[in-house]
């Protein structure tokens, strides 16, 4: 019984990361697609989700030319994630639906908090006030 279980989630998670890491790419690369999915989910979610700030802080984080390669490829791993419909936890269950994307994104900010910066912050919450209306 937990075998299948244990396979099953190993199955997911590594559908998942692989989905992440292809939509990290198309982020890096400055594919309009991907920014429109990220901006069209923040827009949906601002108003409920609790790390929607952190998550632009990250966002812009990302796309600062000053941060470094290496930070910037976790950062926009941990964005993808969000974004992806395929996640260990699915986002349509009630109350847990984001707990992973909130702890990978956990992660990546507490890995690289010395590289965001107050102008991502700020960003982030001008962002944030405008997705709120």
């Amino acid at each position: 019984m937990f075998g299948s279980n244990a396979a099953l989630w190993q199955s997911n998670w590594q559908s998942a990361w692989e989905n992440a890491e292809a939509l990290a790419r198309r982020m890096a690369s400055g594919s309009n697609e991907a920014g429109r999915d990220f901006w069209r989910k923040m827009q949906r979610l601002a108003a409920s989700l609790p790390f929607a700030e952190d998550l632009l802080t990250v966002h812009y984080c990302a796309l600062d030319r000053q941060t470094p390669l290496h930070v910037k490829a976790a950062m926009l791993a941990a964005l993808a994630y969000f974004v992806l419909p395929d996640d260990v936890i699915p986002d349509f269950i009630p109350v847990i639906g984001y707990a992973d994307d909130a702890a990978v994104l956990a992660a990546a900010m507490k890995l690289f908090s010395s590289h965001v910066k107050p102008e991502h912050r700020e960003a982030a919450a001008r962002a944030l006030d405008r997705l709120r209306g």
